[in-house]
């Protein structure tokens, strides 16, 4: 959420802002809800002041005996308080609308991010690794005959419907190995706090992270009110919701991997083609909150652990910086990581991190309080995959396909599968 004293004060830079994501100027009705707001609470406190000012002269006139000035000053009152509380129950409405309409509103981007539209306009910052060159045509992770019999689609339609798979055997045991894989790394190596958290949340999280109001339809509701997560970023980024904490309790470095939820509302297309795009998804998920002097340095430590995850997996892949119209909503600045599907001869996104700012701070009411003193600030936050588990199968399994229909593996991960290091045409860890 946006700070409205920074609007007041630089309404043309808010609007700048709004203009590189490709919308419209909003200054002039933050601004006017805001200065409507303010006029009703001036009325407020005049009136509450005029109201102080005649009780202390309704004693006044009792105790001379002036009876005509006792209830001339009575009903003054009494007409005071009326209109206070009017005046306060519309200054309430005009707040509640402020804040609505704030909450709607996407964060504004660095400076350092580029202009343009959509992902035709993003710029690749850094490339690892060549694509492999394949003596036959590579196929879909799908159509790989190790694969075939561990990635069943049908049997998960009939469960659930479209965008859903039932894993088993080998597959299913890789799709564990790399989970693991990956919270080891990010623990061991790069030191984050492994956490396990709910999948179920209240809705004042999802407002928290920036989820709701504004994309409710891409995520999950239950009967009773709570919503299944869309991702750890939720979870994690809310364990400083409502809190001030101490500086030197900063940096907080969260990984979590959780169940994932989405409604994938309007996607369509070829990135709905096998395990691409679910409905239901495995994830480990990054999370950082700091202050906001090191919030750059963590986006560029994120970023870096994300990548080593997929070059200790020997993939290849490309990382680019998203353009100012291409970004979520609640991002100042993301950096897309991009992962190498032979099957398909193209760059798949694999992990998103994106630094926020104080944006998910102000909607939390996360605050630290600064080690030299002073008053409370606003905590920064941070979040980011590490990586999605079944784009990263996708991923090994393209890759590692060969032309007798089996899959070689990456070394890595030969001790989270007891020392085998393929998937035999036939769907056997050998």
């Amino acid at each position: 959420m946006h700070d409205i004293r920074a609007i007041r004060d630089n309404p043309a830079a808010f609007d700048a802002g709004l203009s590189r994501r490709g919308l419209s100027a909003m200054s002039s009705e933050v601004l006017a809800l805001d200065e409507a707001r303010r006029a009703l609470i001036l009325k407020a406190e005049t009136a509450q002041a005029e109201a102080n000012k005649a009780a202390k002269e309704v004693g006044a006139a009792k105790a001379r005996g002036d009876e005509d000035e006792f209830q001339r000053l009575r009903a003054q009152v009494a007409e005071n308080k009326a209109q206070i509380a009017s005046l306060n129950d519309g200054a309430k409405a005009k707040d509640a609308e402020l804040q609505a309409l704030l909450l709607g509103i996407p964060n504004i981007p660095y400076d350092d991010v580029p202009d343009g539209k959509d992902e035709a306009d993003n710029v690749e910052i850094h490339r690892y690794g060549n694509p492999r060159n394949f003596a036959f045509q590579p196929l879909e992770h799908y159509d790989i005959p190790a694969v075939q019999d561990g990635m069943d689609f049908e049997t998960a339609a009939k469960l659930s419907g479209s965008r859903f798979v039932l894993l088993s055997g080998s597959v299913a045991r890789l799709h564990r190995a790399l989970a693991q894989f990956m919270l080891d790394t990010h623990v061991e190596e790069h030191g984050l706090t492994e956490t396990i958290t709910p999948v179920l949340v209240r809705e004042e999280m999802m407002v928290g992270t920036g989820q709701l109001p504004k994309f409710g339809e891409d995520s999950y509701q239950t009967t009773n009110g709570w919503w299944l997560i869309p991702t750890a970023e939720v979870t994690l980024t809310n364990i400083v919701n409502g809190l001030t904490i101490e500086e030197s309790y900063l940096p907080r470095r969260y990984a979590a991997h959780t169940l994932c939820f989405r409604s994938e509302a309007g996607s369509a297309g070829r990135d709905t083609s096998g395990m691409l795009r679910q409905h239901q998804f495995e994830k480990v998920e990054m999370v950082t909150v700091c202050t906001p002097e090191t919030s750059d340095a963590e986006h560029t430590r994120m970023t870096t652990q994300a990548q080593n995850i997929l070059e200790k997996l020997e993939l290849p892949y490309r990382t680019v910086i998203l353009c100012s119209g291409d970004m979520g909503a609640g991002a100042r600045r993301t950096h897309d990581i991009e992962v190498w599907l032979p099957g398909q001869n193209t760059y798949r996104e694999i992990s998103s991190i994106s630094t926020c700012g104080a944006y998910q701070a102000r909607r939390m009411n996360a605050r630290y309080k600064p080690s030299a003193g002073g008053k409370p600030e606003f905590v920064h936050t941070l979040n980011g995959s590490g990586l999605a588990v079944g784009r990263t199968l996708i991923a090994v399994l393209e890759n590692g396909q060969e032309e007798d229909g089996s899959v070689t593996l990456p070394a890595v991960l030969h001790p989270y599968l007891r020392g085998k290091t393929r998937i035999d045409a036939s769907g056997s860890l050998v």
